[in-house]
């Protein structure tokens, strides 16, 4: 994980003049053993999955207190959690993923789970792209509950079927399936205009037209010379090529809203990470019977991935126990099948047993266990870089997807001229 000075990340995460601040602040005592989690899980089968934490928790005697979130990609969560911060508020626990964790880590923040992770063998057990995400300087720093693949196709099992339709392994065949239902009159593709889903849209075609190197590349090096491939140009013209198999008029509305139209049949396909797949099956469709799951056309052999994670805020080390058999839990082989079943990501255990899953999970652990050369860490989730880039190329990205007359060639140097804003923000005086 990239490393930051203390200065950087807090005006990354709290904003200018609040560093001191954060680093003063005590969060109010509350019982010893009940933690507060603060997090974004609200949709049906996120709510299944964190309730399966709970009650593990209640087996502890320790109490589950929930501060769910709404907001898609936790951009809400984020907010709150800044403003209770600088309140001298903070929760116990917090849903921290990816860079947005370091960033945490080096306001010096976040109670280290050193111990917890040597005594439960961490470093054997996890996979280890997992069990590096959650260090910061050495330290570990949260606890990984499961990993989520983010290339994923689902189609409307019984529209292809009544079309005579494949899964399209490439975006030829995407496009000729796509017609063909656009002229029946069928949405082909589900999508909302909602900023965050269309850059994921976004970075899963970057994938799918350079594979994992390029794509880092771009988002974790920030290399300019990336940012002028003709590949990331190719990328950008996918994506509002892809505008005319979608719903028109083409509204900003929550990612379930998309999968919704999915599992009701007024759309063949939806591209989304796996927590749509959880959704679906939370609503009664079963994996392989209502719907199909395959790779993201010419990515079959990549994993674009987001880890959840939990971070404990120390404050004043009161609660030090409870968190720590909190990360206990988590990282346990029962818990670890059960939340990830219901969630619709897989273990961040390496030798998971597969024997349950269904075929999207299992391809998705067959994948991810290929390792770095098959991973590629998502941009718009924090994996791959900081909160003002990612943020930054998320707006530029949604404003190029939205706007007819913005083209192609003008969002690639935009994109550039952001990055290397960014870059030079980050570098010390």
């Amino acid at each position: 994980m990239r490393k930051r000075t203390g200065r950087t990340a807090a005006l990354s995460v709290l904003g200018a003049g609040a560093g001191l601040l954060a680093l003063t602040l005590c969060a109010p005592l509350a019982h010893a053993d009940a933690l507060q989690v603060l997090h974004w899980w609200t949709s049906a089968s996120e709510r299944k999955a964190a309730n399966v934490l709970a009650a593990r928790l209640a087996t502890e005697n320790i109490d589950w207190r929930d501060a769910a979130i709404p907001g898609g990609a936790g951009i809400g969560a984020v907010k709150v959690l800044k403003s209770r911060v600088l309140a001298g508020n903070s929760p116990e626990v917090m849903q921290l993923v990816g860079y947005s964790l370091a960033e945490w880590s080096d306001l010096g923040l976040l109670l280290q789970l050193d111990g917890v992770a040597a005594s439960g063998n961490w470093s054997r057990l996890l996979h280890p792209t997992a069990y590096s995400l959650v260090q910061n300087h050495g330290h570990v720093m949260a606890v990984p509950l499961g990993i989520h693949r983010i290339n994923n196709l689902y189609y409307n099992r019984r529209l292809f079927a009544r079309f005579g339709l494949t899964p399209s392994a490439t975006w030829a065949e995407f496009e000729r399936a796509a017609e063909k239902l656009r002229l029946a009159g069928i949405t082909a593709l589900a999508q909302s205009s909602e900023p965050w889903q269309v850059a994921t849209l976004f970075e899963t075609l970057v994938l799918a037209e350079a594979g994992p190197a390029f794509y880092r590349e771009l988002f974790v090096r920030k290399n300019l010379e990336a940012y002028a491939d003709p590949r990331l140009l190719h990328a950008l013209k996918r994506l509002k090529t892809l505008r005319r198999w979608m719903p028109t008029p083409l509204r900003e509305r929550p990612w379930t809203d998309a999968a919704r139209q999915l599992a009701d049949g007024d759309a063949a396909m939806f591209i989304m990470g796996d927590w749509a797949k959880g959704e679906l099956n939370a609503w009664g469709l079963v994996t392989d019977e209502a719907f199909g799951c395959v790779a993201v056309p010419e990515t079959a052999q990549y994993h674009l991935f987001s880890i959840d994670t939990l971070a404990m805020f120390s404050a004043s080390y009161s609660h030090q126990a409870a968190q720590e058999k909190l990360a206990e839990v988590v990282i346990s082989a029962p818990l670890q099948a059960d939340y990830n079943r219901i969630k619709g990501s897989i273990p961040v255990l390496r030798g998971a047993d597969t024997g349950k899953m269904d075929s999207c999970a299992r391809n998705s652990v067959q994948v991810f266990a290929r390792g770095a050369a098959a991973q590629a860490p998502s941009l718009v989730h924090r994996m791959a870089s900081d909160e003002s880039t990612k943020d930054a190329i998320v707006a530029e990205v949604s404003r190029y997807f939205n706007d007819e007359q913005v083209s192609a060639a003008d969002a690639q140097r935009r994109l550039a001229t952001i990055v290397r804003a960014t870059s030079e923000q980050g570098k010390p005086p």
